[in-house]
C-alpha cells in the first residue's frame, strides 16, 4: 500500500492518483445486471481538490481550507452512459473507493442500499443526463434518477463494492493541480450546454483518455488527442492497465543520472526549465486493493488484462519487477532510494563539457547531434545549471521527508523481493 493517508498526505497535500480497475461482475437476482469486460475501466482520484458546492453541475475547484479533512478530495469517472458531461465527481476518498463501508462490514443488500442513498444524497448526477437508451432495460418500479444511481455502483463511486484498483500517485504542487482541474472543467464545459453529447468510444475516447490528458495538463507527458480517425486510433490508445505501469515508469524511472537524455525528453526538458520540476519525484507510488471480498453482490473472482506484445510481455515483465520491488509501493523505501539516487547524482557531476563530448560521439555518422548548433549548446548548458539546483534541492528536501516519517522497526520494513503480483492479485493475469 502507498502509504497510510494521513501520513501521505501529511507530506504531499495536492496529489493525482490515477487508477486502473477491473471488470465488474455483479451476481444474479437483485438490482440491475452489470457484467464487465477484461479491459476494465480507470478512475481518478485528486487529493486538495472538492466539487464545487451549487454548481448543480459537476464542477471542480480547490478545497476551502475550513472543508473537513476527509472530504478534501474527490473522485473522477468517465462513464459511457453520460450525455451532457465527460465525467462526475464524487465527494470524499473513503466514499468514492469504498463506499464509506468499513473494512470488517460485509456488502449485503442493506449495506449496498445505505450507499446508495449516500449517493443520491450527495447529488453525484445532479444535472448530468445520461443517454436514453440506458434506460431501454430498466425493470418497472424504477424512476430514471434512481436507476442512474443503481447502474453506477462500482464503476462511479464505491469502486472497490465491485472492482479490483491497480493505482498509482504522483505528488503534486498546488499549480500543477490547478492545471488539472482546469482541463477538466474544460472538457465538461464542451458538453454542457447539451449541444455536444459525450459519445464514449473504447478506442477513440475512453476513460483513460481523460485520466491520462489530466496528468499531461500537469505536465507529466505527452497528451492523447480523443476522437482521432479510428485507423490511427486503433493503433494507439491508452489503457488503463498499461497506463498504470506507464505512469509508475514516468514517475520512477527516468534517466535521472543522465541530464544530457532528459534534455532529450521535450516534455521533461519544458517541464524543468519552465517550473522547476520533473515527473520521476519521491512520493509517487503504486497500490493494488483487492475487490471487497465479504460480498454478497459481486463476485470477486476479477480480471484486468494488459493489452501486450505477445511472447514477450514487455508490459507483464515491467509489472513483476516492480511489484517485486517495494520502492515502487512503500513510503520509506521510496524516500530512501531517492535520497540515494540524488547523492549520486551530485556526488558524479560532470562538466558541460563532458556531455557535449558525450553527444558528438552518440550520434557520430549516425543521427544529427542534438547539440549541433552553438543555441542548443547554450540551451543545455542553462538545463544542466538548472537541473543541478533542482537536484539540491529535492535531495535536501527528501531527507527533510525521511526524518519526518515516524520511527518503525526493522520487521516493519519490506526487503527487496518480499511483495510480488501473486501475492496481491492470486493468478490472475
Amino acid at each position: 500500500m502507498a502509504g497510510e493517508a494521513g501520513l501521505y498526505s501529511s507530506l504531499y497535500p495536492y496529489y493525482a492518483e490515477i487508477c486502473a480497475v477491473s471488470q465488474i461482475l455483479k451476481k444474479p437476482g437483485f438490482g440491475a445486471e452489470i457484467r464487465g469486460e477484461s479491459g476494465g475501466h480507470a478512475v481518478l482520484y485528486l487529493n486538495g481538490v472538492c466539487r464545487k458546492k451549487d454548481a448543480h453541475y459537476p464542477v471542480l475547484e480547490l478545497c476551502d481550507p475550513s472543508t473537513p479533512a476527509d472530504q478534501q478530495g474527490v473522485g473522477i469517472s468517465v462513464n459511457e452512459h453520460f450525455k451532457n458531461a465527460n465525467w462526475v465527481a464524487t465527494p470524499g476518498r473513503d466514499f468514492f473507493f469504498n463506499g464509506g463501508l468499513p473494512a470488517t462490514v460485509r456488502l449485503t443488500r442493506e449495506t449496498y442500499r445505505q450507499a446508495q442513498a449516500r449517493a443520491e444524497a450527495l447529488g453525484i448526477y445532479d444535472g448530468v443526463q445520461f443517454h436514453d437508451r440506458v434506460f431501454a432495460n430498466m425493470p418497472s418500479g424504477w424512476s430514471r434518477a434512481d436507476y442512474k444511481y443503481e447502474i453506477s455502483v462500482g464503476t462511479d463511486y464505491a469502486i472497490n463494492f465491485a472492482r479490483d484498483r491497480y493505482c498509482a500517485r504522483i505528488p503534486l504542487d498546488r499549480d500543477k493541480m490547478t492545471a488539472i482541474i482546469d482541463y477538466l472543467n474544460g472538457r465538461n464545459d464542451i458538453y454542457k450546454s447539451g449541444q455536444t453529447e459525450f459519445v464514449w468510444n473504447v478506442v477513440k475516447d475512453n476513460c483513460s483518455y481523460l485520466t491520462h490528458n489530466a496528468l499531461a495538463a500537469a505536465g507529466v507527458w505527452d497528451s492523447y488527442t480523443p476522437n482521432r480517425f479510428i485507423v490511427f486510433a486503433a493503433f494507439d490508445f491508452p489503457v488503463p492497465k498499461n497506463e498504470f505501469v506507464d505512469q509508475l515508469v514516468r514517475t520512477n524511472d527516468m534517466p535521472m543520472t543522465d541530464p544530457l537524455a532528459l534534455y532529450a525528453d521535450p516534455m521533461a526538458r519544458e517541464s524543468l526549465m519552465r517550473e522547476d520540476w520533473l515527473p520521476t519525484e519521491p512520493g509517487a507510488l503504486g497500490s493494488i486493493v483487492r475487490v471487497k471480498k465479504n460480498n454478497d453482490l459481486y463476485d470477486t473472482d476479477l480480471k484486468l488484462i494488459f493489452y501486450d506484445w505477445p511472447i514477450t510481455e514487455p508490459y507483464h515483465r515491467r509489472m513483476d519487477a516492480m511489484m517485486a520491488d517495494p520502492r515502487y509501493l512503500d513510503l520509506r523505501a521510496n524516500l530512501a532510494y531517492f535520497s540515494g539516487l540524488y547523492r549520486t547524482i551530485l556526488a558524479d557531476q560532470k562538466p558541460v563539457a563532458w556531455y557535449l563530448k558525450q553527444d558528438g560521439e552518440r550520434h557520430l555518422g549516425k543521427t544529427p547531434s542534438l547539440l549541433a548548433t552553438e543555441s542548443a549548446r547554450r540551451n543545455f548548458a542553462a538545463f544542466y545549471d538548472q537541473y543541478y539546483r533542482y537536484v539540491a534541492r529535492q535531495s535536501a528536501q527528501v531527507n527533510s521527508d525521511l526524518a519526518a516519517l515516524p520511527p518503525v522497526s526493522a520487521a516493519d520494513v519490506p526487503a527487496k523481493g518480499a511483495i510480488s503480483v501473486s501475492d496481491i492479485q492470486g493468478a490472475h493475469p
